[in-house]
């Protein structure tokens, strides 16, 4: 199976009706845990590829059970509906088919739409009082990334679960890794490197509304709707980058341009990136997505004064020289065993009361990093983050003539 954006999404979400998995523990070994007494009613928000093919695993998981879904075409709705055993009363469609799943009574909901719109509807399902399991990016613009750091807080406030899917942090070892990092493995931090290289999505002739860009991963090629490919794509790398560090970085300079044949969107393919953190760490970042038949890759290599060590997506994460050395092993399908790991979580969350919501603050701090480089890259110079947050420029989409 390819590594990249499109196969990875597409072709996973094809078998999710077919694969049949069986529950994992947070270290990826198969549970000995009872089975889960208690269901949570939960609804799902974009019944597209990654919708349908996260869905599954839910389902899998036997600790919850689908009440609702909502879709903007209602088409996709019903076909999520059918594979979900979800009465036809339950299934919405249009731009406000989230907020008639939300009153539908559901505990919790799953956000699998554009990142244009995650921040308005995790708002809303927190405002409402329930759990929420999100996609990222979790925004496309300064705004959103505010309002997604609001609901986190308000959540917690109203103890409430709100977690967002990211997977390499749920690798064990990667985990391994970056614990060694922080204890001083590799000596002090001089240089981190990264990389997001995949081969893009489809780039369709545009019509008379954005109809027909809200589905089969089109809205990816603009950014106002998916955040451009450093913010979608790019972004595991880049967010690995942070956990590493624990901080986000200071200013950012670099340069992009789009490069796919027939370009419709504004998309960037390439870029190139140089992070600065406090202390002067550098971090560069190089992002491609193009269908070149480049090895795909998502990682981030620390180099420290005394050895280096590697965080992956695929391959191996590893600590090379120094006093703690760690082999690490191959990672077995993160894109699956992470989400896996998550919607466990999240179910142990909710029964627990851990209201924590650990992971709201660093896909903020992610995201914001992959916009300052954005828009830093896009410019051809150098932007601060203070820059960046004093902007506070909000992204707009045409919704005119959009079923409402």
């Amino acid at each position: 199976m390819s590594n990249s954006l499109d196969s990875r999404r597409n072709f996973i979400g094809g078998l999710a009706a077919a694969t049949m998995l069986r529950p994992l523990s947070s270290r990826g070994q198969e549970s000995t845990t009872p089975p889960v007494l208690r269901k949570i009613r939960i609804g799902l928000v974009g019944c597209g590829g990654r919708g349908a093919w996260i869905a599954g695993l839910f389902q899998q998981h036997t600790g919850y059970e689908f009440h609702a879904v909502a879709d903007y075409f209602q088409e996709v709705a019903d076909r999520g509906g059918d594979s979900l055993g979800v009465d036809k009363s339950r299934r919405f469609s249009g731009l406000s088919g989230y907020r008639k799943l939300i009153e539908s009574g559901v505990e919790a909901v799953i956000f699998e739409t554009p990142p244009y719109f995650l921040p308005e509807q995790a708002a809303a399902a927190v405002a409402a009082g329930l759990h929420v399991f999100m996609a990222k990016p979790v925004a496309v613009d300064v705004p959103g990334c505010l309002a997604i750091e609001a609901a986190g807080k308000l959540a917690t406030g109203k103890q409430r679960v709100f977690l967002v899917d990211y997977q390499m942090p749920t690798e064990p070892s990667n985990i391994e890794v970056v614990k060694r990092i922080r204890e001083g493995a590799i000596g002090e931090l001089a240089q981190i490197q990264t990389f997001g290289v995949g081969s893009g999505s489809a780039d369709l002739p545009k019509t008379s509304t954005i109809e027909s860009r809200l589905q089969n991963l089109i809205w990816i090629n603009d950014i106002s709707l998916g955040c451009d490919y450093i913010g979608n794509y790019d972004i595991h790398a880049i967010d690995t980058a942070l956990w590493v560090t624990g901080e986000r970085p200071l200013s950012a300079s670099g340069s992009s341009r789009i490069m796919r044949a027939d370009p419709h969107g504004d998309s960037r393919d390439v870029c190139s990136v140089i992070y600065q953190y406090p202390g002067g760490l550098v971090h560069n970042h190089f992002g491609q997505s193009l269908n070149n038949i480049a090895t795909a890759s998502l990682m981030a290599v620390v180099h420290g004064r005394i050895a280096h060590a590697q965080v992956n997506y695929w391959g191996k994460s590893f600590v090379r020289g120094g006093p703690a050395q760690y082999n690490g092993g191959d990672i077995p399908n993160l894109y699956q065993t992470g989400a896996e790991r998550n919607i466990a979580t999240f179910h142990s969350q909710i029964s627990t009361g851990d209201f924590t919501n650990a992971t709201v603050r660093r896909s903020v701090d992610g995201c914001l990093a992959c916009i300052l480089g954005r828009e830093a890259a896009a410019r051809h110079g150098t932007l601060t983050m203070d820059e960046l947050l004093k902007e506070n420029r909000r992204l707009e989409v045409n919704l005119e003539g959009l079923k409402a």
